[in-house]
């Protein structure tokens, strides 16, 4: 079988995707962000595992940053398209084998990036909203280097050392007990008064860049491999399963924070760091509290200035709210906690020659211009590709083929012409001119009404449409079938075998009668056709809202996609929901509208997709070849809140509105933005308005602040 191809380390996860993966994210359409998150989704799990798991990353931090930075971004501006499977809400990679698993008591969460002064100002106002603070209160915030090393977990009871984990996925761990026991900066039994009886201490265990030096010219001796940086070196060493490997190498461990079950009553961070280091841990000496923001300004600056002078790498500075209470109540949305922030170094540009432009067709026909480059290292990574936007942006910067161009990671997911050298540009440059018409199918393109980009109007009749979404149907989230990546998809689609999804799921029995099998192809086999064959056959049986989000409606993600099979449960009845919302003012329509999370351009798509005579024609024939049964959700149980709907109205006084929302989320309840007879329970606070009277009308139950904060408690 043709193995799969994995991501470009230069130009992650992009090869034939579509090319809206290239548009910036502001002018990204509904549909076009719901397959940019899918991408990204895709292509940060493999790095994480390449980096949590193997320890052998392929990309450097800032790469991954601007992976990550670009589909928070995405998340920001389309909130309700967001993932299941989502970066922000998972941490690392599972577990490697050879290690038991640990469950972490308290998931071990990522921290959200800055990289702008606009970014701390922004962390500073989303704290003062939350808690409701006034705009000069004093928010202290303690300032620390951000180590590149490997995070873990530390077990104590009765100031012993029990047990040791790495991150993991954030909420399952490696057991590295013995091999943290080997570092000098760890000890095995606490010293000093008032320790509590069930500690967990969290740090970094990194590599000095002397000792890393030291350690790849003995390997060098030794004829092994050398370690490509130190946090390479550091991870590999504390993951040896032989414990007696981690002793020989020079591993260094600082501590950063703590979490108790009881017996501490302490109130701020900086206290918390003076414990540790009264216990017998190490503590990053440039530690500092920072009462301003110009404070944590001249912090990040300073350490910036002389960070080649530390004795180990970092790769940004971290900012944390000092009173404790406050990180409480501030709390964590996603994987990352409220009350901290990443401010990352800038990354890197380069300036390099622009040879050429290629034109990439995306699934919705959007035509997106690529630039190919003259190769060039940019922060460690090997650039020879980046995104052009669109027509627009081409003719703002005057972009000719033959120019010397900056380009640079920063901001956004691959590489981008940031500039035009223009004292260096040849005589021989001329305007680059933009297709009238498609590359790939000749067919008519357009200008998009309201947006920058161009599209080919030939839809499915445009091969590069059609493949790409055939691509999204066997993607990840959608029918997941193992051995039918973007490399057969392309193949199969390019032979005539595979160019509607129904024929994923007839290929094997078309196979048998063609004059050539699939197990005759090149980089084929009887075995490796078998195990496609038998993959397909495991997706006979999917759940409904995998099944929704591979029809590649568009603006719906899985998220919508669970919505609405949730809500509608089985496939008999939401098509007959979709075939009677057709009619206006039905209450099929009505009740379409009225769901949490559909708009009413939502909707329009949706109705559209289920009006299409086509795509009707292609929903029965697949519904002929799978079986999808009722689809049910888990819910949480944990609560008396679980499992409610509650809608907030009027001013609260004693907590923001955006602090009583995490709170009712946080204890399982969902929050609406309307009354209905569905609610549960009507928070008002002064100058409650219609949606009081609502619930009166309806019957509701109404709390006053008192009232939900005491439920709360």
């Amino acid at each position: 079988m043709k193995p799969e191809p994995q991501p470009e380390a230069f130009l992650p996860g992009l090869g034939n995707s579509p090319s809206f993966a290239l548009i910036p994210v502001q002018k990204l359409t509904r549909d076009q962000a719901i397959q940019e998150l899918a991408r990204l989704a895709k292509t940060i799990a493999y790095h994480d595992q390449r980096y949590f798991q193997d320890d052998q990353p392929e990309i450097s931090d800032a790469d991954y940053d601007a992976l990550a930075l670009r589909n928070r971004q995405i998340e920001a501006q389309f909130p309700d398209l967001r993932r299941e499977d989502s970066p922000s809400k998972r941490i690392g990679a599972p577990v490697a084998k050879g290690f038991k698993k640990v469950k972490h008591r308290v998931p071990m969460l990522s921290l959200e990036n800055a990289f702008t002064p606009e970014d701390v100002a922004n962390f500073y106002d989303r704290i003062r909203r939350f808690l409701s603070l006034d705009h000069d209160e004093a928010i202290d915030c303690v300032a620390e280097p951000k180590i590149d090393g490997l995070s873990a977990a530390l077990h104590y009871q009765n100031g012993r050392l029990r047990l040791a984990a790495t991150r993991g996925d954030g909420s399952e761990g490696e057991d590295i007990t013995e091999n943290v026991k080997t570092i000098g900066d760890v000890p095995v039994i606490l010293s000093g008064d008032h320790i509590p009886e069930s500690l967990e201490i969290r740090g970094e265990i990194y590599m000095s860049r002397s000792a890393f030096f030291q350690l790849n010219q003995q390997r060098q001796a030794e004829g092994e491999p050398e370690f490509a940086n130190p946090r390479n070196a550091a991870a590999g060493s504390v993951r040896q399963l032989d414990p007696s490997v981690s002793a020989k190498r020079p591993l260094s461990f600082f501590a950063y924070y703590y979490d108790t079950l009881s017996g501490d009553h302490t109130l701020t961070h900086a206290d918390c760091l003076d414990n540790l280091r009264k216990w017998g841990f190490s503590v990053n000496p440039e530690i500092k509290l920072c009462q301003t923001e110009a404070d944590l300004t001249n912090f990040y600056a300073d350490i910036n200035s002389h960070r080649s002078e530390l004795a180990y790498d970092i790769d940004g500075v971290v900012y944390k709210v000092n009173n404790l209470t406050w990180q409480k109540r501030l709390g964590s949305v996603g994987r990352t906690p409220r009350y901290a922030l990443a401010h990352k170094f800038e990354a890197e540009k380069a300036e390099t020659i622009l040879e050429s432009i290629n034109i990439q067709v995306g699934r919705t026909g959007v035509l997106t211009p690529v630039a190919h480059l003259k190769p060039i290292t940019v922060g460690g990574v090997v650039v020879s590709r980046a995104t052009l936007h669109n027509a627009d942006e081409i003719a703002r910067k005057d972009v000719r083929i033959g120019d010397h161009v900056m380009v640079q990671r920063a901001g956004d997911v691959i590489p981008q012409v940031v500039s035009v050298i223009a004292a260096k540009r040849p005589a021989t440059a001329v305007p680059f001119t933009f297709p009238t018409a498609c590359p790939v199918c000749g067919g008519e393109v357009s200008e998009i009404p309201d947006e920058v980009a161009r599209r080919c109007l030939n839809g499915l009749q445009c091969p590069a449409q059609a493949v790409e979404r055939l691509k999204h149907f066997v993607s990840r989230d959608a029918f997941d079938i193992e051995g039918l990546g973007a490399r057969n998809i392309e193949s199969f689609f390019d032979e005539g075998l595979v160019r509607t999804p129904v024929d994923i799921f007839t290929l094997e029995h078309r196979d048998q009668k063609m004059p050539t099998p699939l197990r005759r192809k090149d980089g084929w086999g009887i075995q490796s056709a078998v195990n496609l064959f038998n993959a397909i056959d495991k997706r006979r049986t999917i759940s409904l809202d995998r099944f929704i989000y591979a029809l590649g409606i568009p603006q719906i993600g899985n998220i919508t996609a669970k919505l609405l099979a949730k809500h509608y449960g089985t496939y008999d009845r939401l098509m007959q929901a979709m075939h009677d919302a057709q009619i206006i003012g039905s209450e099929a329509l009505y009740d379409l509208l009225n769901l949490d999370g559909i708009g009413q351009n939502m909707a329009q798509d949706l109705l559209a997709f289920f009006h299409d005579p086509h795509n009707i024609t292609l929903l029965k024939d697949l519904k002929t070849q799978l079986t999808i049964p009722e689809f049910i959700l888990e819910s949480r149980q944990d609560t008396a809140l679980s499992g409610k709907t509650v809608v907030f109205t009027g001013t609260l006084e004693k907590m923001s509105r955006v602090e009583a929302k995490a709170t009712a989320e946080r204890l399982g309840a969902k929050v609406a933005g309307s009354v209905s007879k569905k609610t549960d329970y009507v928070i008002i606070g002064a100058d409650a308005g219609s949606k009081a009277k609502s619930a009166q009308d309806l019957g509701v139950t109404i709390l006053n602040e008192d009232e939900w904060i005491q439920m709360t408690k």
